[in-house]
């Protein structure tokens, strides 16, 4: 018998020739709820004795070693789609896929892949990877010219052998409806030094005889076209035997679904229709990033993809399926709503929820705020703020970069009045009088109360952090209550429903397709329904102790959270334990006394033993998963954690061109060595009840 109130069916079907089957929540039964313990680390990150500088699938077999030792049952691992864009250190970023099928071929272990048959050539290469494997951080641009060059090689030896094998036959037929066109876009990237398809003369739209032709084994490209099916079968090949080994050991290998798709990528080629190239992806303004952050990715056309039942993304969760058991939706909010940029803009700051439901003129001032369009819409400063915006260059602004439209308002000349002007008139100026100006002129660009909705003629968004703004501090006091009353109600009631519907619209059958224990970074600007919605299709939330989701709350109580969540302490746009430690001391102070119950100065350092202390709260709390970063695992032992703490931050959100190229300081095999450090890990989760 299930717990809890009857089910009950209104109507029931008199026909007995048809089976109707009743799709509900699921049973609820008295259950002992299970629990386990693992680690996140960036497969990038990994190293080992036969890295090449970069971790790659032998790594993270190794890496699955350690975690059975240790008790750990998951190993959460970033995106791992190709990024290959211009061959430089910004393909770094892991976010930025130039295909959702396609892995990265930085992640081939060589040495699984075999020896080169020339002995000369193999020990030059076996050199360079000793040197490459003793940095400290990764060169990713010497590692992919490395592994690529060993790659093309094995393959001029070996290649046309492999791919008359049964087995490469037979994941061409499975897999040819997203390979030739990946092979197709790698080759003419590779031809006209550029990913962006737009520049491919008769290639700019795709076309798809075209394709084919450039695939058959009688085009000239055809032995670089085969060379990218070689790739990614090798990368298939290795990533099934880890998901098998991990399944054997009895640890399971969770993945990370990025939100977007580079607009220079494959699938922006193949199906532009799926996509709001106009538009652009971020997010709102956080405790990152004060300007919102913009992604760059092209918007999705939700409508598009639903006329099709949005096959796109049921193709795409089937895709990790085939080495993954769980995965996590990064930046779920995106299936309830986006933050849509349009393209002029370089910040995120001047964006808009899509879907919405925009104010109408009339709906505005309702609330009691008097309403201009054009006067609310345009970006102007006031003389008064511009020696704070400016300083001593608020001359030189005035005579170059503003116009004077009253006695006492500027706006920007028509050369630079908007942010993505401003950022071309000062490409490769980078000394510190430019990016003032930049800076100030980016800020006026800003400066508006509202933005004009691109779908709707006659709609308006309230510019989110509004009363932030100069604009904002020039209005009457009874406008500003006006204008906040309503600014409360669009971000935090008008949609809440609206946008419930939307996310149930397309998450239903997408976990419905799924047999993936399907986990959402839930992180952010977060509407009521999101926690409602997840809930219902049982996706697990993220929760982390330093992000509280309850308003007037600084740190989550983490032996009230959730069954069905992810609990951990940090993530890859976070600092670390021990950096997080030292950011804020009277934060830190409090954390001290008032979570871990200590009396007295907080300690300058997070100790071993506090780290321990920490890491042994959250895996008692009640969350399905703890999923510790390896760096906070160290954390607990004083001989083997980074002697320097910064070091081991993986990214920094704010900075847009951020260099993704941390690498563990020690090798698994070393990790596997330390008996008395492993015990501990064991012991901890076994204490918790999570082995």
């Amino acid at each position: 018998w299930e717990t809890g109130d009857n089910r009950r069916i209104d109507e029931f079907p008199a026909d007995d020739d048809t089976l109707y089957v009743l799709s509900e929540t699921p049973f609820r039964g008295f259950q002992s709820f299970w629990h386990c313990a693992g680690t996140v680390i960036p497969v990038f990150s990994l190293r080992s004795e036969e890295s090449c500088g970069v971790g790659d699938l032998k790594d993270l077999r190794k890496m699955v070693d350690w975690a059975a030792l240790t008790q750990q049952r998951i190993i959460q691992v970033l995106p791992m789609n190709d990024t290959t864009a211009s061959y430089t250190w910004t393909d770094s970023y892991p976010y930025s896929a130039i295909s959702i099928y396609a892995l990265h071929p930085v992640y081939i272990s060589l040495s699984d892949l075999g020896q080169l048959k020339d002995r000369k050539i193999q020990q030059d290469y076996a050199d360079k990877q000793r040197i490459l494997n003793q940095q400290e951080t990764l060169d990713y641009e010497a590692v992919m010219r490395h592994k690529m060059n060993y790659c093309r090689s094995y393959f001029a030896e070996s290649g046309q052998i492999l791919l008359q094998s049964e087995a490469f036959i037979d994941f061409f037929k499975t897999n040819e409806s997203w390979l030739k066109p990946y092979a197709a876009f790698s080759y003419l990237r590779d031809f006209y030094q550029t990913a962006d398809f737009t520049c491919w003369k008769s290639f700019a739209v795709f076309d798809p005889a075209k394709v084919n032709r450039l695939c058959t084994p009688s085009d000239p490209a055809y032995d670089q076209i085969s060379f990218y099916y070689f790739l990614q079968f090798i990368l298939h090949t290795q990533f099934k035997a880890v998901s098998d080994y991990a399944h054997a050991k009895n640890v399971v290998l969770k993945g990370d679904l990025p939100i977007g798709i580079s607009r220079h990528s494959v699938e922006a080629w193949t199906e532009p229709g799926y996509f709001r190239m106009n538009m652009q992806a971020g997010a709102p303004p956080d405790d990152f990033s004060a300007n919102g952050q913009n992604w760059l990715f092209p918007t999705y056309n939700w409508k598009e993809m639903e006329k099709n039942n949005f096959v796109w993304w049921k193709n795409r969760f089937k895709k990790l399926e085939d080495y993954f058991d769980c995965f996590r939706i990064d930046h779920i909010l995106g299936f309830f709503r986006i933050w849509e940029i349009p393209e002029t803009y370089v910040q995120g700051l001047c964006g808009h929820f899509n879907p919405a439901l925009p104010l109408s003129k009339a709906e505005i001032e309702q609330f009691g705020f008097p309403f201009d369009a054009e006067l609310m819409t345009t970006p102007f400063i006031h003389r008064h703020y511009l020696h704070e915006l400016f300083g001593e260059l608020s001359g030189l602004a005035t005579d170059t970069y503003l116009v004077q439209v009253s006695s006492e308002h500027f706006r920007l000349k028509s050369f630079c009045d908007t942010q993505q002007k401003i950022a071309a008139v000062f490409k490769e100026m980078t000394d510190p009088m430019s990016l003032q100006l930049k800076s100030a002129l980016f800020h006026i660009a800003n400066e508006v109360l509202f933005l004009k909705d691109p779908y709707q003629k006659d709609a308006f968004h309230p510019r989110i952090s509004a009363g932030q703004s100069y604009r904002y501090r020039e209005l009457p006091a009874e406008s500003r209550q006006a204008f906040d009353k309503m600014y409360w109600h669009f971000f935090y009631h008008r949609h809440n429903e609206f946008w419930k519907e939307e996310a149930l619209k397309k998450l239903i059958p997408l976990i419905n397709g799924t047999q993936m224990l399907v986990c959402g970074e839930d992180l952010g600007m977060i509407p009521d329904s999101v926690p409602e919605v997840m809930h219902a299709l049982q996706i697990l939330s993220l929760e982390i102790e330093r992000m509280p989701k309850l308003p007037h709350v600084e740190f989550t109580d983490l032996m009230h959270l959730p069954y069905l969540s992810v609990c951990t302490t940090s993530t890859h746009d976070m600092s670390p334990l021990r950096s997080w430690w030292k950011e804020d001391r009277i934060k830190t102070q409090r954390y001290y006394n008032t979570i871990l119950g200590h009396v007295g100065q907080a300690p300058e350092d997070c100790s071993s033993a506090i780290a321990e202390e920490i890491l042994r709260n959250h895996l008692e709390s009640p969350s399905m998963l703890v999923i510790i970063p390896l760096q906070d695992w160290l954390a607990m032992d004083d001989r083997l954690k980074n002697p320097d703490p910064d070091a081991e931050r993986i990214n920094i959100p704010a900075q847009t061109n951020h260099y993704w190229r941390y690498r563990m300081h020690l090798t698994i095999e070393q990790l596997i060595q330390e008996t008395a450090f492993n015990q501990k890990i064991e012991s901890l989760i076994r204490y918790t009840k999570r082995s």
